[in-house]
């Protein structure tokens, strides 16, 4: 259990503001997917639900967004407004690439990610109000890619103006405290699941 990562998340949440931790779905890192949102913090804790080319997603999106609604956790459907507009969920916009926004419930959050100034440009201008800068560090979702490491996670954070700039990439309870009072948030697979499936 990444126990530093929650008691971080639990520092930094604000009332009213976004959960601080957010829990990327990944069918081969977290293949009860179910089980893990279960086991997450409520109210601490969101949902980016990728499972992009899962046979069942749709059916396992209406399973999801019930378990987070119930629990109080935030979900966004990562690259489908039209299914997130069925789950009544949130959306994720790859790169920070606008599509089929305008669909979604009033006050459903959107959240991107944004790997350079010009995607975090465009997550502004789609209206995301979370921006998932990556990859911070090394990780395991794209072996071998470089990584902004430190200095340049806080060069793009300075940018995001009303965004908040969130850390994504080999984040964990030591890695975060790396990344300075830029840092209003992240994302992770392994630490949340971890955290999730051992507490």
């Amino acid at each position: 259990m990444d126990i530093r990562l929650i008691a971080w998340g639990r520092r930094v949440k604000r009332g009213g503001a976004p959960p601080p931790l957010w829990l990327f779905s990944d069918p081969a890192r977290t293949p009860d997917l179910l089980a893990v949102v279960r086991a997450l913090p409520p109210r601490l804790c969101g949902v980016v639900f990728r499972h992009d080319a899962a046979p069942e997603r749709a059916a396992l999106g209406v399973q999801l967004a019930a378990l987070c609604r119930a629990r109080h956790i935030a979900l966004v459907v990562a690259g489908d407004a039209r299914l997130a507009a069925r789950l009544k969920a949130g959306v994720h916009l790859r790169g920070g690439r606008r599509a089929g926004v305008l669909a979604l419930p009033r006050h459903a959050p959107i959240t991107a990610s944004a790997h350079n100034l010009a995607q975090l440009r465009q997550a502004r201008l789609a209206g995301a109000r979370i921006a998932f800068i990556s990859p911070v560090f090394p990780t395991a979702s794209h072996p071998g890619a470089p990584a902004l490491g430190g200095l340049g996670f806080r060069n793009l954070a300075r940018r995001a103006g009303r965004t908040k700039p969130f850390a994504l990439g080999g984040i964990n309870g030591g890695s975060i405290r790396q990344l300075g009072k830029f840092c209003t948030g992240a994302g992770a697979i392994e630490a949340l699941a971890a955290a999730a499936t051992r507490r």
